[in-house]
């Protein structure tokens, strides 16, 4: 899959209509799993427009039949005043019923869409993270998927105007056949002009869209890079930069909004008008020759605007179609992408339960063209730790990337108690192996959720243990309300070295068979990290732990150290015996300890 911001933007792809028929079946089968909510809104819809209809013809009877005698009785009149109001509740009501019901079906089929397009996003490989930033993602998810009201309106209106169109042309036909079908020669006018409005509004909402996408990005990079901006006092030229964005937007909104003013209410009330001025030349012509009936008038003009009003809804909500293409579009190339997790063949009842590690002649490529490791191969006993270490690239963190089972890897065999990896349920190895990254992530919450992760079989106790192996207790418990400190989004009420003992203690509260350390101490002060070292010891304690070492004079106790360089392990031993062999570790661990000093 590629990055769509890599290519030409979504909002200006032109599809064809095999595409958009497509995208709208895949679409319709969320809502038309509540058939019932569609089935009950339509009923509803046409006794609205029957109420209608009836309100009219009461008012024609009054006029024709009582007004003009000029003799209507008070109690007549208030008959017809309470029959009238009896059916304008009945529409009110009726209408009311039928958008909420329509509407509540389009939330339910809008949250079906949105949890199952969340629950690909969860089920993803990593690659695909690599490759599409986590705004579009987000985008997608939000966005994309709130289209979909005005997406799905767009069919409850078209079947409401289709009601209301022909049960207004039904009884106008019963009324006077040759008028009627002089009023139905409008409805090839009104297509074409649907037709137009449709063409030109697709491209200016594009367009629009457009302009509103890249001031959203503005407006995100502004705001996660502030203090950068405001530390090269770049606030000036931003600020052009967002103007002349946010003017382009305006200018593209204007187009919209002057198109929208001449093609649709007003094009739409001229036909009205002129459909009036034939229905007053038909009867003024009539006449001549017989008495017209005033009701009989009133009737024909007011059923005549009932059929054109349907006509300026649906060509509004036309203009906000394409938006609904677009936006499945982007939804369904997120649900198609195969782009999935490693694949596992678990055997039933397998457990981790010794910690021994084995790599035999394993290659990795992150794009199927590169390889990043080349043929490597080590074994790490179980309660044993091994080191890796190595330049930026050399190839450490794809090797946890492909333990931890985030990757598939290419040739060779990844074994953990002489078992292939894949032969694990995914939740064992996740369970059994503990990850802590260089970069830790501090959940929206309290201390104690952040470092159960929410598993609420983790016992306040077992919290608390955790914190004291790691020494996080010595910062938490100064806090006002401890394990119950509310934690801001990010975690950005603690310093870097405070998250990463938050990390160190949701590691060690699963009890892990394998630790993982990815750099772990690298963002961490010096006097914390001693503090760390000492917990360490106790956390490796029965544990195999495999660590990527930023300083390496937190390694010299491993039983083994791999150095790795392009992809490859070009030196192995311990500590004392790579020293003592001069070679690419010895000058590391020289050159590290001539800048300490």
């Amino acid at each position: 899959m590629v990055n769509d911001e890599q290519n030409e933007s979504v909002w200006a792809k032109h599809f064809t209509l095999k595409e958009q028929f497509q995208i709208i079946n895949r679409l319709n089968r969320y809502l038309l799993k509540y058939p019932w909510h569609l089935i009950f809104s339509v009923v509803l819809g046409v006794v609205s427009s029957i109420t209608y209809i009836e309100m009219m013809t009461l008012i024609q009877t009054l006029l024709d039949q009582h007004l003009k005698q000029g003799q209507t009785a008070a109690k007549l009149l208030l008959g017809f005043t309470l029959s009238y109001l009896v059916f304008v509740f009945i529409r009110v009501i009726t209408q009311y019923i039928s958008a909420f019901v329509y509407y509540n079906g389009m939330e339910r089929a809008k949250q079906d869409l949105r949890k199952d397009l969340y629950k690909k996003v969860m089920g993803l490989g990593m690659t695909f993270f690599d490759r599409v930033p986590a705004g579009s993602i987000v985008s997608r998810l939000v966005n994309d998927t709130e289209t979909m009201n005005d997406f799905w309106y767009l069919f409850y209106a078209i079947v409401a105007g289709i009601v209301s169109i022909v049960t207004s042309l039904v009884t106008l036909y019963f009324k006077n056949v040759q008028l009627t079908l002089y009023l139905m020669c409008f409805i090839p006018v009104i297509l074409i002009i649907a037709r137009i409005y449709f063409y030109v509004s697709t491209k200016n909402y594009r367009q629009m869209r457009q302009r509103l996408s890249e001031i959203n990005v503005k407006i995100s990079e502004s705001v996660e890079g502030i203090n950068i901006i405001q530390r090269f006092r770049q606030e000036k030229r931003i600020q052009k930069e967002f103007d002349k964005t946010n003017d382009a937007y305006y200018k593209a909104r204007k187009d919209v909004i002057k198109m929208n003013a001449l093609l649709l209410a007003p094009i739409i009330n001229l036909l009205n008008g002129l459909a009036n001025i034939l229905i007053l030349s038909f009867f003024g012509i009539m006449s001549f020759h017989n008495s017209i009936e005033v009701g009989y008038v009133f009737l024909f003009v007011n059923l005549a605007s009932n059929f054109f009003n349907p006509f300026v809804n649906i060509m509004d909500v036309l203009s906000t179609f394409q938006d609904g293409i677009v936006s499945g579009s982007r939804i369904f190339r997120i649900m198609d992408s195969d782009i999935k997790n490693p694949k596992q063949h678990p055997k039933e009842g397998l457990e981790i339960t010794k910690g021994k590690v084995e790599f035999r002649h394993v290659t990795f490529s992150y794009n199927g063209k590169d390889q990043i490791l080349k043929d490597i191969s080590f074994v790490v006993e179980p309660g044993e730790t091994l080191a890796l270490v190595g330049h930026t690239g050399s190839g450490k963190s794809s090797i946890i990337n492909v333990l931890m089972r985030f990757y598939e890897f290419g040739s060779g065999e990844v074994l953990i108690d002489d078992r292939d990896i894949r032969d694990y349920p995914i939740s064992e190895i996740r369970k059994k192996l503990g990850l802590v990254l260089q970069d830790s992530f501090i959940f929206y919450g309290d201390v104690k959720s952040n470092i159960r992760m929410f598993n609420h079989k983790i016992t306040d106790e077992q919290v608390k243990q955790a914190a004291q192996i790691v020494h996080a207790d010595r910062f938490i418990e100064k806090l006002p309300q401890q394990y119950n400190e509310t934690v801001i989004e990010g975690g950005k009420q603690f310093s870097t070295g405070e998250k990463q003992l938050l990390a160190f203690a949701r590691t060690v509260v699963t009890d892990p068979k394998i630790l993982v350390l990815d750099e772990a101490t690298a963002n961490i002060d010096t006097q914390t990290e001693e503090q760390i070292q000492a917990s360490l010891a106790s956390m490796k304690n029965g544990r195999t732990t495999i660590a990527i070492a930023h300083r390496l004079s937190t390694i010299v106790d491993a039983n083994q150290i791999l150095v790795l360089d392009d992809g490859q392990i070009i030196e192995a031993g311990t500590h004392e015996t790579l020293i003592n062999k001069g070679g690419y570790y010895a000058k590391m661990f020289k050159l590290q300890h001539s800048t300490v000093d």
